[in-house]
């Protein structure tokens, strides 16, 4: 169902957005799911952040008035809800099983697995956020932008920035 406003363009209803946002977020649980475990390292508590993320979004509907901007609206609430986790809860961090398992020796590729790992948790939020946005959860550059509240050029400058100190730091040049 759509209202038709004064200047003659569409609006949805609230019920309408609701679904529309209710389909977005089933269609997209493992995607929302991985980049806030991507955060935490921890099964549970990356369900958690999933399922506040879920009720700010649909508590605060009202204020989506695109739903072409559906996907980044959401991923910016899932992402400072992650952000806002960790800062709760900086000085406990749980490993689960597979985080564990990962720590263990065992080949060269768990090697490199490895560095990469401690070379990601060795950056800031904003960087990590910068990372696995674009590259993990392939946002394009204005997507980034859009989720993290920057200029467009200005998140393309910090991604290479990130990407450069993420190389040095495990070691694959300068």
């Amino acid at each position: 169902m759509f209202k038709i406003e004064e200047g003659g363009s569409f609006v949805m209803t609230k019920k309408e957005k609701f679904k529309r946002v209710e389909q977005f977020l089933i269609e997209n649980q493992n995607a929302h799911y991985r980049l806030a475990y991507s955060y935490v390292k921890n099964k549970e508590d990356a369900l958690d952040i999933v399922q506040d993320s879920i009720f700010k979004a649909l508590r605060s509907i009202d204020r989506l008035d695109d739903l072409k901007y559906l996907k980044t609206w959401f991923y910016r609430i899932l992402v400072n809800t992650s952000i806002d986790f960790i800062r709760k809860h900086q000085r406990m961090m749980v490993m689960d099983e597979e985080t564990l398992d990962g720590y263990l020796p065992s080949t060269e590729d768990a090697q490199a697995d490895m560095d990469l790992r401690r070379a990601l948790d060795a950056l800031t939020a904003y960087e990590k956020s910068l990372l696995l946005l674009r590259f993990f959860e392939d946002l394009k550059i204005d997507e980034v932008a859009a989720v993290l509240g920057e200029n467009v050029n200005t998140v393309k400058t910090k991604l290479y920035r990130t990407v450069k100190k993420l190389r040095i730091e495990i070691g694959e040049g300068t």
